[in-house]
């Protein structure tokens, strides 16, 4: 069938008369009615081919699958990108919008291959709406303290959980690039916590060489400055510090020798009579942990200087390249 716009046929001439344009155009015309006429065969040869090859309902083609998350061996899946405003980088909680790999890769062999370091980033965002669930009482070896706390913050709101995984998410990738398996207590994946005895049992169950918990303090305007929390010495219900106190002052002094080189950071001002280093036994944490380990307080939250540097991306790469040299250096890599 001719459509409208087609070109009317030319009157008859003889052969003598016609032209080598004319001839051309007679051919193109007999191509384009041998295309049109080919054209349905070739449609059903398509739909043919979409059926057996299963198609979807409709003549769409199958939709494909998201990755599942992944998990860690404590069940703890892998976040994706930042939801507090800075980037993938900054490592901030997840969302739970984008696929994520199947399962996490294996860190990079590496002079500490085969040493496991288990990370805790303090608190949880969460734990400002479930206040019921982290004032419930847990057993610290030495009686009985909350299962969590909510934190601290800025005086602009930046809170101190928000600050404590996006250091634990680059403290993580430092350590993995020395060959480190690495264990995080919690991946900001939970509504609350966990309560301070679970963090304990986590390092403890990973036979952990080294448990770093991060956090950052939220005492007064005017005291500055970071410092390490060391147990002591501690024997009560379900608490023996005995064999971790030698090696986690050690960690622990490793620690802020690093942290100050990195960061530029002075030991705080207002404990530790400026060692750095401060014992305490009153930390579920620590009292019930079997493995090496250390509370790091980057700095205080509540002075503005300081905060200035806790809310920086690139202070808080170099707040985790500090610990992880620390950490290194503790592990002998």
């Amino acid at each position: 069938m001719r459509n409208d716009d087609s070109p009317s046929p030319p009157p008859p001439e003889s052969s003598a008369s016609v032209s080598p344009d004319r001839h051309w155009f007679t051919r193109r015309s007999t191509l384009v009615v041998a295309a049109a006429a080919l054209a349905p065969a070739c449609l059903a040869g398509w739909v043919l081919t979409q059926a057996l090859s299963g198609a979807g309902a409709g003549g769409q083609p199958p939709q494909a699958r998201p990755l599942p998350a992944s998990h860690t061996a404590n069940g703890d899946a892998k976040p994706n990108a930042a939801a507090s405003g800075t980037d993938a980088a900054a490592g901030t909680t997840p969302s739970p919008a984008a696929p994520v790999p199947a399962a996490s890769p294996a860190p990079a062999k590496g002079p500490l291959s085969g040493r496991t370091v288990v990370i805790d980033p303090g608190h949880n965002t969460g734990n400002f709406q479930h206040g019921t669930e982290i004032n419930r009482k847990v057993d610290i070896g030495t009686g009985r303290k909350e299962c969590d706390t909510t934190g601290t913050t800025t005086n602009s709101g930046y809170m101190e959980a928000e600050f404590t995984f996006d250091v634990s998410q680059r403290l993580k990738t430092v350590l993995e690039a020395h060959g480190v398996r690495v264990v995080l207590t919690h991946r900001a994946d939970r509504p609350f916590g966990p309560c301070i005895d679970e963090r304990a049992r986590i390092g403890n169950e990973a036979k952990a060489d080294a448990v770093v918990s991060v956090h950052a303090d939220g005492v007064s305007a005017g005291n500055r400055g970071f410092h390490v929390i060391l147990p002591a010495a501690v024997k009560g219900g379900g608490a023996d510090t005995a064999k971790i106190v030698g090696p986690s002052r050690q960690l622990g002094e490793r620690i802020v020798t690093n942290f100050a080189r990195t960061t530029g950071s002075s030991p705080a001002n207002y404990l530790g009579a400026g060692t750095g280093l401060d014992v305490r036994d009153d930390l579920g944490g620590l009292n019930l942990s079997t493995q090496p380990k250390v509370f790091v307080e980057c700095g205080n939250m509540r002075d503005a200087k300081d905060a200035a540097l806790l809310t920086s991306p690139e202070w808080r790469q170099k707040a985790a390249q500090g610990i992880a040299d620390g950490i290194v250096g503790f592990l002998g890599g």
